[in-house]
């Protein structure tokens, strides 16, 4: 059953993507399992930094003076940490993808820094799976893939 819902989401994801001819990055977006995103934590020096916010992975590689290791906000990396973008909290139970009882004021907030910091100076290089499924694994039919014309399924599955 799970692999019907994948099929399905990868001709979603490639019908949404062949509409998109915004912003272009050379990389391939990918999916991401919080296990995976975990990797991408600013520990290691040869490798990038990502962060998420709303289910939207970024390289924030360039930023490394602020989200490397031992940086200010490195307990923002390697993980979906929307509600602390929105409450701009880096206590540890911020960081996370849940939004639940945020005020309308914190969400307005989540939504300018997501466009007007992240999508304006960081690279989208992919998207967690949760933004992509629902709990019960079926596709998140509100799901667009934002600023990737290059999404390619065959590297993601």
């Amino acid at each position: 059953m799970f692999n019907v819902y994948i099929v399905t989401l990868c001709v979603l994801l490639t019908i949404c993507s062949a509409n998109d001819t915004t912003k272009k990055y050379s990389k391939p977006v990918r999916l991401f399992t919080e296990e995976e995103l975990k990797k991408y934590d600013g520990s290691e020096d040869k490798k990038p930094i990502y962060m998420a916010i709303k289910g939207v992975v970024f390289d924030v590689t360039t930023g490394k003076e602020f989200y490397g290791k031992g940086a200010g906000y490195n307990a923002l990396v390697g993980k979906d940490s929307t509600r602390a973008v929105a409450k701009m909290s880096l206590d540890p139970a911020d960081l996370t993808h849940d939004t639940t009882g945020l005020t309308e004021e914190q969400l307005q907030s989540l939504e300018r820094i997501f466009t007007g910091t992240y999508k304006a100076k960081y690279p989208i290089v992919g998207y967690t799976s949760r933004r992509l499924l629902n709990e019960d694994g079926s596709p998140n039919k509100d799901f667009k893939p934002e600023d990737q014309p290059n999404f390619s399924v065959k590297d993601e599955f």
